[in-house]
């Protein structure tokens, strides 16, 4: 059933990384085991929710198209291989899009730059991902702190992404997520001038229409999210206490960050 209420109601985008039996100490906290992956997904299809890729909400809120009842985006970050040897057959099992954004310099293959945390994709793998109705979309070529780089390598990052993945795929990539959630103004008119047409950051809050198409927030699955609170998070109840501490630590940082900022311009030379 369709629904065209505008402005719309706001939409839960779940934010995994790794998806494996045992990842490696620097992605376990973030990873979510194969079977967890496979129980969420049938909570999603069970409840009736519809998963969208991140083009798909972007597009139908820039339009004001009407979306499906319970709409749902479940995308994956940095371009872990479990990613297509686990999450994949779930994924085809119930139909289900999704988004993969991937940090192209951590990929092996000719671009690769060393400084990947686990086991990452091939291009192959990310191709047939691609195929099965997965969009892929950018995340930086290094994964570096975005909102702390100089303009030029800012532009660096975001638009050599950009050039790979349209290599890769044979079509440049419309949507972007900003490494570990971080961006400030001047990020984000970088990710639209290099053509990203949406991008999402963290937040730990469901997406609204309102937080505008380069700030869309979304919600973390981590390993130990447990299925009784992902099933809340989902229908958006009480994220406020299932985030507490990550929203406290994310102030703090983007506070730091500022300060960092402020620093280097200040700095002779700069």
């Amino acid at each position: 059933m369709i629904t065209a209420a505008f402005p719309p109601a706001p939409v839960p985008i779940l934010m995994y990384h790794a998806v494996a039996h045992k990842p490696a100490p620097a992605t376990h906290g973030l990873s979510v085991a194969p079977g967890a992956f496979a129980d969420q997904m049938a909570v999603l299809h069970d409840a009736g929710y519809h998963p969208l890729t991140t083009a798909e909400l972007a597009a139908a809120w820039r339009d004001g198209a009407p979306l499906p009842d319970r709409p749902v985006l479940i995308t994956f970050d940095d371009g872990y291989e479990g990613v297509h040897r686990y999450a994949l057959p779930v994924l085809a099992k119930y139909a289900f899009p999704a988004t993969l954004f991937v940090s192209t310099g951590w990929l092996p293959g000719p671009y690769d730059t060393g400084g990947a945390l686990d086991t990452m994709l091939g291009w192959e793998q990310v191709r047939e991902l691609a195929a099965a109705g997965v969009e892929i979309g950018g995340h930086s070529h290094t994964h570096p702190q975005l909102d702390q780089l100089a303009d030029d390598r800012l532009w660096s990052e975001v638009l050599r992404c950009k050039a790979i993945v349209a290599e890769q795929l044979g079509a440049a990539p419309v949507s972007f997520a900003y490494p570990y959630g971080y961006s400030d103004r001047r990020v984000r008119r970088t990710v639209r001038a290099a053509g990203f047409r949406q991008s999402l950051a963290v937040g730990n809050d469901l997406a609204g229409y309102r937080q505008g198409p380069y700030a869309l927030r979304r919600l973390t699955v981590r390993r130990s999210t447990e299925l009784p609170e992902f099933r809340r998070i989902v229908a958006g109840e009480g994220l406020g206490r299932a985030f507490a501490m990550g929203r406290a630590l994310t102030k703090g940082y983007a506070v730091l960050r500022r300060s960092r900022q402020a620093i280097r311009r200040c700095a002779p030379g700069d």
